[in-house]
Formats: structure tokens, sequence, C-alpha cells
């Protein structure tokens, strides 16, 4: 049965989020703080987490934090907050998803589901190739073991800038549209907001291009989508 860890503090999102996931056949725990959410997480067998940002003590941006230095585990940020800033903080310290509230629970399903499914789909997906690493110019991927080479240093990708990067190397020289990438990296039932696909590019460019403001690697094809290549000379 899938876990689901809620840590949440306000007691009206939480209890009714605990009992209609329960009620969807979900196992559920539930903190009201980020230091019982982080003891109820570092005991184990957690598949999701949904993570308050305003939280007493260790907030939300700490904990998860806390959670990207153990685990790939997939994580939805829950919170009132809504400005864009807020949104790039959550994307760029590890969250998957980021849903404000009010929202409704059937929106906050589909987006579990579509994590989740995404996340099997990785794990499933095998490692026969893994150890062969994707070569793009200074930059190298060895899938298997989540490891990035840019120009000589490792460089840490969180686990959708790692995914986007893939499959963006693993079809070099190819434009791939906005709904491939979405599709591929979200699901196909993803309902978030696609500008979190623009916030993981712009963060991907941040560690791979020397010029981030004009990028060489990883450039927009406009009207159509992304793609990667070797620069040329």
């Amino acid at each position: 049965m899938t876990r689901i860890l809620i840590v949440e503090d306000e007691e009206s999102y939480r209890e009714p989020l605990v009992y209609q996931l329960t009620r969807e056949g979900y196992d559920v725990s539930a903190a009201a703080t980020g230091e019982e959410g982080l003891e109820l997480f570092t005991k184990g067998g957690i598949d999701l987490v949904l993570l308050d940002l305003m939280l007493p003590g260790l907030d939300g941006t700490a904990l998860c934090r806390r959670i990207r230095e153990q685990s790939r585990v997939p994580i939805i940020m829950l919170t009132a907050k809504s400005a864009e800033i807020d949104k790039v903080v959550g994307l760029e310290i590890g969250a998957d998803d980021y849903i404000t509230k009010p929202y409704s629970f059937r929106e906050l399903l589909a987006r579990i589901r579509a994590v989740l499914r995404r996340n099997q789909m990785v794990a499933e997906s095998g490692e026969a190739a893994d150890d062969i690493p994707l070569v793009c110019g200074d930059i190298s991927m060895r899938i298997g073991q989540h490891e990035v080479t840019v120009r000589g240093e490792n460089v840490f990708f969180p686990l959708k800038e790692f995914e986007l990067l893939e499959y963006l190397m693993q079809n070099k020289g190819r434009v791939m549209t906005r709904h491939q990438l979405i599709d591929r990296i979200w699901g196909s039932d993803y309902v978030g907001d696609t500008k979190t696909l623009d916030v993981h590019v712009k963060r991907v460019r941040a560690k791979i291009e020397e010029d981030p403001g004009h990028p060489k690697y990883l450039t927009t094809v406009r009207g159509l989508g992304y793609k990667i290549d070797t620069p040329s000379e």
C-alpha cells in the first residue's frame, strides 16, 4: 500500500486530507510540525510527502531540504503562498509539484497519482543502460548513479531537473516540444502550472551554461520548445 506523509499544521486541512486519502486506499501518516514530520519520514517507508510551506519551527523549506539530503521521494508542496517567487523557491529546493490553498481534493488527487505514476515508471524502466554515460560537449551524465559532471565538476541535480536534462540529452539535437517535456517529466495527466517547466529549464541552464543568459547548450526554439546540443565552435 502506498504510504503518504502529510506535514500540515492547520488541522482544518490536515484532518480532512487524512480522511479523504485513507478513503482512496492510501496508508496515511500526519504531522503538525516540521520536526515531527522529519521524525516520521526518517523511520522509512514513505512513498510521497505532502508538505506545507508555512510550518512552526522547522518550516517546509528547511524540511524539504532535509528530506532531499537523504531521499528522492516525491514531494508536493501545499501552501497558501501563491507568488511566483514562492513557487520557484519550492521547486528549486527539490519539490516535484506545488499547489496553492484553497485547492480541490480532486485536483490534488490527480497530482498525487501523476507524481506516483511517474516515479513508478522511472523505477520500472530498468538499469540496463544506466552505466553508459550520456555526453553532450562538456556535460556528462550517469543515470544509474544520478551523477552529472559539467566541465569536470560534479553538479547536484534534484530529481525533476535530472530527469529533464536526461530526456533532453537522450534526444540530443532534437527539438522537444513543451507538451512532450511535460508529458514525459510530470505525466500525461499533469494538471499544474506549465510555468513549472520554465522554472526547471532555468535551473538546469544555471548549472550547465557558462552564461545562462546566453545559453549555448540548452536553447529555446521559439514557438516549439527546447533542445540540447553540443555548441558549435
